[in-house]
Order: structure tokens, then sequence, then C-alpha cells
């Protein structure tokens, strides 16, 4: 097993196939009764900080911390340090996705050995698979994980996502074939080294009705949208054909609405744990 599918996948064993999301938008920022500055921000991120200590995994929205500029981005440095400290697996969503040197560059960023790294990142492959060569090849290097942007929830993704005739199967979507590729990698690289599972995994949308097949993925499934967004924890079962321990469910506002008490937030944290926690039990 590589090194990042073994922190995840005895993360999610151990405290729960659950990944929580830090999104300090200006209306939680107003909500919680802080500023939307640097400092608002500052005391969100400690918020969530001493919530979800003893969680799986945590993911920091980076656009809602790059909105601030420098003092954004140190805020979120310290944030994925203060997690990591913590033993808590760091998600840096960041969707980032380019070409060439370009990519390279923010691989250094977000999964070499930058301070903003994290233990995994997401990315976009809709400039090609091939482009996130440089950024897989970090990954691999430092035992980092990858979630590759396959089928997301929202309606303008359709158009683009579920066009048919990218694959190399008659009939197979774009949102197929970038899941198809990432299981490619998957084989291959535990081919190389014998390892047990995967470190690529994909993002597929908790609220699509029609998710692309995972099952022969290798990797993890991001879910996200579960809550407020529509995505029901009891309705995820069998999602994609996925098997156990397979799924990481994500959840932000669902659980942020709770703040900014630590307590009243960590409890949200731990129902919504409890609700997924069937999806590390064989069928």
């Amino acid at each position: 097993m590589s090194g990042f599918a073994h922190r995840l996948s005895g993360a999610m064993a151990q405290r729960g196939p659950l990944c929580l999301g830090i999104d300090p938008h200006p209306g939680l920022l107003s909500r919680w009764g802080l500023a939307a500055d640097p400092v608002g921000l500052a005391r969100f991120s400690d918020i969530c900080v001493a919530a979800f200590e003893g969680f799986a995994v945590v993911k920091p929205q980076v656009a809602f911390f790059e909105a601030y500029g420098s003092a954004g981005f140190a805020v979120l440095e310290s944030t994925i340090a203060a997690l990591r400290e913590r033993g808590v697996l760091v998600l840096a969503d960041a969707k980032r996705g380019d070409i060439g040197s370009t990519m390279a560059a923010y691989a250094e960023a977000w999964v070499g050995d930058s301070p903003m790294a994290a233990d995994a990142v997401t990315v976009s492959p809709y400039l090609g698979f091939g482009s996130l060569r440089p950024l897989l090849d970090k990954a691999l290097e430092r035992d980092r994980g990858v979630f590759v942007l396959a089928a997301t929830s929202n309606p303008e993704g359709a158009s683009v996502q579920r066009a048919i005739g990218a694959g190399q199967v008659v009939g197979c979507t774009v949102a197929q074939s970038i899941v198809d590729a990432a299981a490619t990698v998957n084989r291959e690289t535990l081919a190389a080294t014998a390892a047990g599972s995967g470190w690529v995994g994909v993002v597929v949308g908790a609220t699509l009705s029609d998710p692309p097949d995972v099952s022969g993925l290798g990797g993890p499934v991001l879910v996200p949208g579960v809550g407020v967004q529509g995505g029901r924890p009891e309705a995820l079962a069998g999602f994609g054909g996925a098997g156990p321990g397979q799924l990481l469910p994500a959840v932000s506002r669902e659980v942020l609405q709770a703040g900014p008490d630590v307590d009243a937030l960590r409890t949200a944290a731990e129902r919504m744990r409890d609700a997924v926690a069937y999806l590390n039990m064989p069928t």
C-alpha cells in the first residue's frame, strides 16, 4: 500500500470515513461574529482546528484563504501545520490544473516542500489528464495523494463531464474516462511497487444520480456535497459501485453552521461521522 493510501485507510478505519471542510466564506465569518479580514480568518481556522482534532481528514478550501492575499496564505500555512501536528490528514482543496513547468510549480506548492504542502490535493484534469503528470510524479515521490475532479455536482459541469465519446470505451463519458485514467495510474504504480491500494483518487459529487463507475479505480473517492448541498449520508451505499472503505464523504456547511462554539461544532461533526460510519462496513 502506498504511503498516502496507508495513512488514509488507517485514518478512515480508526476515525471514520469523513472529510470536514474549512470554508471561511464571508457569510460564515459574519454568522460567527468574525470580521472578513485576516484576523477573522485566523480565528475561524483556529476554532475549526480545535473542533476537528481527532477526525480523519480536513479539507481547507484554498480560495477562501487566497482571497486575502499573502496574509490569507499565511493563515492557510499555519492551519495546515496545526492540523498535521494533531495527526489529522490535510486535503488542500486547490483544484489546480495547468501544463508543463507551471504544473510542476503547482506540484512543489501543494505536494512538494512548500509550507502549504498537504497530505493530498485536488486537481483539475480538464487540460488533459496527461497534463497532471508533473504533480502526480511529485505526489508519488513524496508519498502524498491526489484527488482528480471527475464528475462534479454543479449543473455547468455536465456539458463537459458527461459528454460522450472521449474514452477508449464506446459510449464512455468524459467523467468516466477521467476515472479510468486514474485507475490506470493506480494499477501501474501498484504493479511496480507491489502496493495494495492506490494513491490517486477522484472527486464525484454526492448529488449526482448517475455517477461514473469507480469500482475499478483502486483508490479513494472524495464525495463532496453532503448535507446542505443535498447529498444525503444514508444514500451513499454502493455509490458509483464503490466498495467498503472507498468513499470519503465531504461535508462543510452542514457542520460549520453549528459554530463558532467548539463543542457544538465537534458535536455536529461527530453526528455526521456516525451517519456515514456504515460506509466502512463490508456489504
